[in-house]
């Protein structure tokens, strides 16, 4: 990256135009255990007290020398605090920190932040609502009255027809979402030192790796497509009664896997776009940094899907209702005949909730992702102190 730290792996040769020149973590001093996971310059260990008076026994140090410095009453003393230059402290994070630390760049530089999600939201909002209206074939009608084998056909048409028709609003959504979380990565990593960044920068920075990233997204969805097929595809060759047994056992086998990869690969993203990496290299170091703390990735992912969809359903449901009543047509047909051919009003109101929903999102989950990438790489490869060092922080500097 062009003027923030040296995001590439530990041990790793520069890459894509990373000369040799940005600081990187560094191998041990004495040359023993995995490069580049430990920096020689650490601060100076914490003077911790036991339990009786601090400063007793042989070869005490003085309570005023490095972390522990300050008065200490008797019991242990406190931890230090952790350098701040951003958005959050450069030490291991919690996971309240790092939804704060999420929503705090949302409040540094909102400016960016709000110009990137607003404008991708409604260039992809729009083009969904054209798509609908204009290309998408009506859904088939479905017959209230119809029974056996004839509304079997239908619900099976129907099923049909729904998915067909929202694989393009999929589409127009994926391709938003990368562009904002690649965009979002780069905010995140300059807030995280406290540095000011422009819509402008952030996206000549991120747009390089835009198609990587992409590349990244389809192969996962394909890894994920392929394992839910070879879950379904027994049961459905078998039929009858033990074959809807088994798709509904190799259906909830598939799921699991399926969740363990993705929480497992979570990572990839911001790698790729921080380290500039290649597609594969990514994902082994996603691998990496999760393995030891997939329960801890896989909790603070599902918390952060359970406070985007609040937020979602928050917003969605008064956006809804404003949206049927004003286009009451819309939904009376919907009702009789289950045709739903909604007019523009319903489609523009909805809409407009759709781009605030995203608005807020979107920033939050790619935040989170970002900081959870940080965060296990200061456990495992003391990122802290290369982030230090490029924040410009006294004792931290590489001649030191």
């Amino acid at each position: 990256m062009n003027d923030t730290p040296g995001w590439a792996s530990p041990g790793s040769a520069p890459s894509e135009g990373q000369g040799a020149d940005v600081p990187r973590p560094s191998e041990p001093v004495d040359g023993s255990g995995p490069a580049g996971n430990w920096s020689p310059t650490q601060p100076p260990a914490g003077q911790w007290s036991p339990p009786s008076a601090p400063g007793t026994g042989p070869g005490a140090p003085p309570p005023t020398v490095g972390w522990g410095r300050g008065p200490q009453g008797p019991g242990w003393g406190q931890p230090p605090l952790a350098a701040k230059p951003g958005v959050i402290p450069l030490r291991p994070l919690g996971v309240g920190e790092i939804l704060d630390g999420a929503v705090s760049t949302m409040r540094a530089h909102w400016r960016t932040v709000l110009g990137i999600t607003l404008a991708v939201s409604v260039i992809a909002q729009v083009a969904i609502i054209l798509v609908e209206r204009f290309l998408l074939p009506k859904p088939p009608q479905v017959d209230p009255n119809a029974t056996g084998a004839e509304a079997l056909r239908q619900a099976a048409d129907s099923a049909q027809s729904a998915v067909f028709n929202s694989v393009p609003s999929m589409l127009i959504t994926m391709i938003a979402t990368l562009i904002t979380t690649s965009v979002l990565t780069v905010v995140i990593s300059r807030s995280v030192l406290g540095r000011p960044v422009t819509i402008s920068d952030a996206w000549a920075e991120a747009r390089p790796r835009l198609p990587q990233l992409l590349g990244l997204t389809l192969l996962l969805a394909l890894i994920s497509a392929a394992i839910m097929a070879l879950g379904l595809l027994p049961g459905m060759l078998i039929g009858s009664a033990a074959g809807t047994g088994l798709v509904l056992v190799g259906f909830m086998g598939a799921v699991v896997v399926v969740i363990w990869l993705m929480v497992r690969f979570s990572l990839a993203p911001p790698a790729l776009m921080l380290e500039r990496q290649s597609i594969t290299t990514s994902m082994r170091r996603s691998a990496k940094l999760v393995r030891g703390a997939w329960w801890r990735t896989f909790g603070v992912l599902a918390l952060t899907w359970l406070l985007t969809f609040i937020v979602a359903l928050i917003v969605a449901i008064p956006f809804g209702v404003v949206a049927m009543a004003v286009d009451g047509e819309g939904i009376g047909s919907a009702l009789t005949s289950g045709d739903a051919d909604f007019g523009w009003p319903f489609l523009i109101v909805s809409g407009i909730g759709e781009v605030i929903i995203a608005t807020i999102t979107y920033p939050l989950s790619a935040g989170v992702m970002a900081l959870l990438y940080i965060d296990q790489r200061i456990r495992r490869e003391a990122l802290d102190l290369e982030l230090a060092r490029a924040a410009g922080l006294p004792g931290y500097d590489t001649g030191s």
